[in-house]
């Protein structure tokens, strides 16, 4: 009878080993090959936001590092490993036969499996191939492929793999993406402390990781450096000596403020690269020193309760800063980019577009006066009324039935249009009220129509992306510039601007006055719900809003005041290392302008004959079109493009106003008794 139970579990024992054995040369069978396992997009990838300087903002998702050959990694590094996690690991055959009992030993006293027992090599089998869960049919199919893993691979190409797709924490996988994480260094040059304290992390990523809990981290690298020394790895004297109290570890990166800016930029990968599993370094347009000094600005100005945000574009649109709260912890809702509030006065920015665009001069006369329109009695801050006023000043007075007359004069509709020219693309409510600001907008987008005034009329679009690469250089992107629209004649730009800088001058915007032409204006909503300021300097336009999440009243917020002062703040900083520019508030105006019949072009479009040369043959002519695409008008690009127009505006072409071909002559006030009150240009024409 024992004899048959011993011939029976030897056939059972030896049928167990034939099926081992297939199954593990079937598994070698289905291995991928070492360069296959080298690439690490099976685990997600990796995205690096960079700075405009090339330094790192943000890495989303997994960080890998560079991939080290076995010679590169160090020393000490692969025999911390060794000693901590797998002793045996140069003498088993992918399974530690006493490990394995070891594990037995523990289900049985606890009732369930735990972690333990693992080779270096079964743990590389789990990571690449299967899940963590902790079942027996789990541990049959690891130990089954780190049989065919060891059958396949040589001890050095397992350790290599393992010490290069290893997760330490932190987004960290590998030894590289761990020393740079912890260390701010690459793997290959990893001290022993060091080494000790990333061997250590593999037990508990989270629970020893040096940027969560720096003493538990330096505690499990004794840890290590005793194991080293009892499996003689290590002399004595050396763990001694290598003191990992005193290992330096690399703060974490702070995601504050920035994050707002990343936030905003990552999305726009989808339209701009095709999908891959690749890791990317994003290189953007963010500036960080203008960041910090954006967050500082924020931070130090807004009103107790009230949130703030910033954004700051160069003259080509590409954004350098952006704030969109005063915490991004607490709240990364981005009050840049995504809240819409009243913009106030700063509104008036396109009521005196257009005013300019028809054919008014900073210097014309008007009248502030009381005024009711449909039912509307517009009020000054004030409460009073200064009589006639140069549009210069009304403008930097703010002066809000000036404002009103002006859009009674041109239409309301006129002023939406203005607004959705420069890029506002909310809708825009015609009532007359509108011209004090009351329809919702964004604050990138307030900011782009200012930068499109200092860009002398030309739109300006904002951007973040510079290019994206792949981790071994490969372009996936570059930035080009877009198409520029003219948005407004160079004149009227120029106009504006200098009723802008009137208002920092001698306006409402005083406060924010850097000791440098600066050209602004403020915004203040009804019961100080909403601030403002937005302005440009030295080639860079930054706004800033202030306000409650809730739209409550905040005691004492006006445009001049904080928004103003936080300008300040930021601009004194962001462009301090930048020439000083002086404005054109004059832009001349080109002959075919000034001219505008057959004769400017140089000969009768209907009726001259076509221009041949020596030998008779006609000569291509490039005659302007005032209609036709931008690429085709003058050098001057100082013609608006009405077809675009048509299309942002939804405007039949036939209901098309005429544009304005040339500014017409500056008004001048008549000599007229001081009894008689200057002629109004605003008064309805007859």
């Amino acid at each position: 009878m024992f004899v048959a139970a011993l011939k029976w579990g030897a056939a059972i024992c030896l049928l167990g080993l034939i099926g081992l054995v297939v199954a593990v040369a079937v598994a070698m069978t289905q291995l991928p090959n070492y360069d296959q396992l080298s690439k690490r997009s099976d685990l997600g990838q990796m995205i690096r936001v960079r700075a405009s300087d090339g330094s790192l903002l943000v890495s989303l998702g997994p960080s890998f590092g560079r991939w080290l050959a076995y010679d590169e990694i160090p020393p000490t590094m692969r025999a911390a490993m060794i000693a901590v996690e797998d002793k045996r690991f140069r003498s088993h055959i992918g399974v530690d036969p006493i490990g394995v009992a070891r594990s037995f030993k523990v289900r049985l006293d606890s009732g369930r499996w735990r972690q333990g027992g693992s080779t270096i090599t079964q743990q590389l089998a789990r990571n690449i191939f299967l899940t963590n869960s902790r079942t027996f049919g789990r541990k049959v199919k690891e130990a089954v492929l780190a049989l065919a893993l060891e059958r396949k691979f040589t001890k050095n190409q397992i350790l290599e793999l393992y010490l290069n797709r290893v997760y330490f924490g932190g987004g960290a996988y590998g030894i590289d993406a761990a020393s740079r994480t912890f260390f701010g260094h690459g793997a290959e040059r990893l001290n022993l402390g060091e080494a000790a304290i990333v061997a250590g992390l593999v037990k508990a990523p989270s629970n020893y990781s040096p940027t969560a809990d720096v003493e538990a981290a330096r505690g499990r690298a004794s840890v290590v450096l005793n194991s080293m020394v009892e499996n003689g790895f290590l002399p004595a004297g050396e763990a001694v000596a290598a003191h990992p109290a005193e290992v330096k570890v690399q703060p974490a990166a702070k995601q504050n403020s920035v994050r707002y800016f990343t936030d905003w930029t990552l999305p726009q990968l989808d339209t701009l690269i095709d999908e891959t599993s690749e890791p990317i370094d994003v290189y953007t347009t963010l500036d960080p020193a203008m960041q910090a000094a954006a967050d500082r600005a924020i931070n130090g100005y807004s009103p107790p309760g009230a949130q703030g945000a910033l954004v700051a574009m160069d003259r080509d649109g590409a954004v350098r800063a952006m704030v969109g709260g005063r915490n991004y912890v607490d709240s990364i809702y981005n009050r840049a980019t995504q809240a819409e509030r009243q913009p106030g006065s700063s509104f008036k920015l396109f009521v005196y577009l257009a005013a300019l665009e028809s054919g008014m001069k900073p210097s014309d006369m008007v009248v502030d006066k009381p005024v009711t329109i449909d039912g509307w009695t517009p009020r000054n801050s004030t409460r009073t009324f200064a009589g006639p006023v140069s549009l210069r000043e009304a403008f930097s007075r703010s002066i809000n039935t000036i404002s009103a007359q002006i859009g009674d004069s041109l239409g309301f509709g006129t002023i939406a249009d203005m607004a959705h020219r420069f890029g506002i693309s909310g809708r825009i409510s015609t009532f007359p009220s509108m011209v004090l600001g009351t329809s919702d907008v964004r604050l990138i987008d307030m900011t782009r129509a200012f930068a499109s005034v200092q860009n002398r009329g030309i739109s300006v679009v904002p951007y973040a992306v510079k290019k994206v690469v792949t981790a071994d250089g490969r372009l996936l992107y570059q930035y080009q510039s877009n198409e520029q629209r003219v948005l407004v004649a160079p004149w009227v730009a120029a106009e504006m601007t200098d009723l802008l800088q009137s208002a920092v001058l001698s306006g409402t915007g005083r406060a924010a006055q850097i000791g440098r032409p600066v050209a602004g204006k403020t915004g203040t909503t009804s019961s100080n719900k909403d601030g403002w300021f937005i302005g440009f300097s030295s080639g860079l336009t930054t706004g800033v809003w202030m306000g409650r999440d809730d739209a409550r009243t905040v005691a004492g917020l006006q445009g001049g005041t904080a928004p103003a002062r936080a300008f300040a703040a930021f601009m004194k900083e962001a462009v301090a290392k930048r020439p000083v520019e002086q404005f054109e508030t004059q832009a001349p105006m080109p002959d075919w302008q000034l001219e505008p019949d057959e004769e400017a072009w140089g000969f009768n479009m209907e009726e001259s004959a076509p221009l041949v040369d020596a030998d008779g043959n006609p000569i291509a002519t490039q005659q302007p079109d005032p209609l036709a695409p931008e690429q085709q008008r003058p050098q001057d690009g100082s013609q608006v493009d009405q077809q675009w127009l048509d299309e942002v505006l939804k405007r039949n072409p036939e209901n098309r106003p005429p544009p304005p071909r040339a500014a017409p002559p500056r008004q001048q006030l008549p000599q007229q008794q001081p009894s008689e009150p200057p002629p109004d240009p605003l008064q309805p024409r007859p």
